[in-house]
């Protein structure tokens, strides 16, 4: 796992059992890491081990939040509701992880264990015997220090010298763990200094009036979005460029920049990018293609060979409160229980101009532990 001196210098502060020292690290630097899945993880994990599980329960949500298919968010989860004695929602947090992960050790090992003891007092023994922490996630290992990677890299190189010599640096092997660099490669996205010096048209109707300065921020900070990945944010900007008075030469490079975008998954949606729909419904043209994850529940299901419809009643998960209903379409079939909250993974696709909005289906996501 690679990341910022800060964070490692704290992973390895856990991982070697000094818990207290990196919460005492970790904690002030709050809002510095907001939305940092590694920040939220490597504190709650240390205050699941050092038994402060109020804190770890709400470092592990915050997690969850950033990447709700993160199998070790899940299991620090997990754990909390089996210790508590919460066994539905712990059961339906390691199914999900097994659903991810089908071979993660720690869940099948849980589910093995609730289902030999259920019914019985015994879990609740082992649990107070202090047996819980094996089901605990682990401290992800951060990689070698400095002194330990030059001193491999000495005995490597005197004993492989060139022969060996550029296979050691090719053999770099990816980590899930690991968040996605800056994208490469985006200088033909930049504007040059003849699109700065007419960044807008005169004359006719537009949807937005932007002044130069508009458009040349607008602009530059829809590739800055694009360059890290927050796709679903550059699409905002970018469609504000489509939409307005900017010139042709902004709205091609603009186009541009949105076919080499990506179809998020759960596990790559940047939660804190999602818009709600409240938003969608105010000015659905700016949102025109953006991908979004709303909760709720589906209606007036209709599958055919062809694909999956139905009415979404979004914020209606909790069974208490109704956003609106918005229709969603799928392109292919899919299995949908209309007796279970969801949520739906789906591209906003304006009705009209001004009018309703409807959902272009990209996956949905049914689990128990959404009714709680």
């Amino acid at each position: 796992m690679k990341l910022d001196p800060f964070l490692t210098k704290a992973c390895r502060l856990a991982r070697s059992r000094k818990y207290e020292s990196a919460i005492r690290m970790l904690e002030p630097e709050v809002n510095r890491y907001h939305g940092s899945f590694h920040y939220y993880y490597i504190l709650g994990a240390s205050c699941l081990y050092t038994g402060d599980f109020g804190g770890a329960l709400t470092y592990f949500k915050l997690a969850h939040d950033v990447k709700s298919r993160e199998p070790l968010a899940i299991l620090g989860l997990a754990a909390l509701f089996l210790r508590r004695g919460e066994m539905e929602r712990a059961v339906d947090y390691y199914l999900d992880i097994l659903e991810i992960d089908e071979k993660n050790r720690i869940a099948a090992k849980a589910l093995k264990l609730i289902r030999k003891q259920a019914g019985t007092d015994t879990l609740a023994s082992w649990v107070e015997a202090g047996n819980l922490p094996s089901l605990y996630p682990p401290i992800p290992f951060t990689g070698f220090s400095m002194k330990e990677i030059l001193i491999g890299a000495a005995i490597l190189t005197a004993v492989f010298c060139i022969t060996f010599g550029s296979l050691i640096k090719s053999r770099v092997i990816p980590n899930p763990f690991n968040p996605r660099g800056a994208r490469q490669d985006i200088a033909a996205f930049s504007l040059t200094s003849e699109d700065r010096m007419a960044p807008v048209q005169t004359g006719g109707a537009y949807r937005y009036i932007l002044t130069r300065v508009q458009a040349l921020e607008t602009y530059d900070r829809a590739l800055s979005l694009f360059t890290n990945y927050r796709d679903e944010a550059a699409r905002i900007y970018l469609n504000r460029i489509l939409e307005s008075n900017a010139a042709e030469s902004l709205k091609n490079r603009a186009r541009i920049i949105i076919s080499y975008m990506e179809v998020p998954g759960f596990d790559t949606f940047r939660r804190g990018d999602n818009i709600s729909y409240a938003e969608a419904v105010v000015d659905p043209i700016l949102y025109n293609d953006v991908h979004i994850i709303w909760r709720g529940m589906a209606t007036n299901i209709v599958t055919t060979d062809s694909g999956t419809s139905f009415d979404f009643l979004v914020g209606y998960d909790t069974r208490k409160t109704l956003e609106g209903i918005v229709p969603v379409i799928f392109s292919h079939a899919i299995s949908l229980n209309p007796e279970r909250p969801l949520e739906v993974l789906g591209r906003i696709i304006p009705a009209s101009p001004d009018g309703p909005i409807q959902l272009k289906g990209i996956s949905i996501h049914q689990s128990g532990r959404l009714e709680q």
